[in-house]
Order: C-alpha cells, then sequence, then structure tokens
C-alpha cells in the first residue's frame, strides 16, 4: 500500500499568519489573574517542599536544623515565607472565586472584574495581617 503524496503550497515564512499572543491582547484583570493564579499554584508547591524539608530537619535530622533555620531566618528566607504567605492567600481567595463560578455565579464583566479586586485586596491585606505581628516583634 503507498501513501498518499499530497503537494500543498508552502507559504513563505514571512506572510504565515500567526496565533495570536499577549502583544496582541490587551491586558485585563481576568488574564492577569488567570496568570496568577497558575504561577501562586506553582509557589504554594514549591514553599510547601520547603516546609516539609524543614519539619524533617527539625524533627529527624537535628545537625542540620541549624542550617536550615538559618536559610529560613535570611532575608532571602524571609522573602520566600512573604512570597508563600501571598500565595497561599491569593490562591485561598481566587479558588473561592471558582466556587462562585462554579455555582454560576459572577459571570458578567462588572462582576468578575469587582472580584478579581476583591481577591487582590484580600490577598494584600490578609498577607499584612500575617506578616504585621511579625514585623513588630522583630523591631523591639
Amino acid at each position: 500500500m503507498t501513501a498518499l503524496k499530497m503537494d500543498l503550497p508552502v507559504m513563505p515564512k514571512d506572510i504565515r499568519p500567526t496565533s495570536p499572543h499577549l502583544s496582541v491582547y490587551r491586558w485585563q484583570i481576568t488574564m492577569v489573574m488567570s496568570i496568577l493564579h497558575r504561577i501562586t499554584g506553582v509557589g504554594l508547591m514549591l514553599g510547601t517542599v520547603l516546609l516539609v524539608i524543614w519539619l524533617y530537619v527539625a524533627a529527624y535530622d537535628a545537625p542540620n536544623y541549624s542550617y536550615v533555620h538559618g536559610l529560613m531566618s535570611s532575608v532571602l528566607g524571609k522573602l520566600m515565607l512573604l512570597g508563600w504567605t501571598a500565595a497561599f492567600y491569593y490562591h485561598l481567595g481566587n479558588g473561592i472565586r471558582h466556587l462562585f463560578w462554579d455555582m454560576g455565579q459572577g459571570f458578567t464583566i462588572p462582576q468578575t472584574n469587582r472580584s478579581g479586586w476583591v481577591v487582590l485586596i484580600f490577598t494584600l491585606l490578609m498577607t499584612l495581617a500575617t506578616w504585621c505581628p511579625y514585623m513588630a516583634d522583630a523591631a523591639q
């Protein structure tokens, strides 16, 4: 059995149509929220791996605990914990937003824009509420 050979015209690369890309679309809050949801999901996974490592060395590997504690107490470690906290609250707020969508509520454009801003404000306020007491204690 022989394969059919079709001679299709080949378009030159410079006139081929391209898929729309981020540079074509106007940025909208729903687009940003979707991208951030994926990024924070990855951040939560990486932060959870660090948490598991910390718990493991605290329970089973006392000699290396001081190393991990030093890492997490450094400026970089505190920034990672701050990012993990913000990712947690963002993912939580956006997940609740998606639960409302699963119930068929909040699909109009003004509602989706408003709920997006609510999630961002919730993330900021909850992250500040979590970290401000720590920062006040650290300053004393």
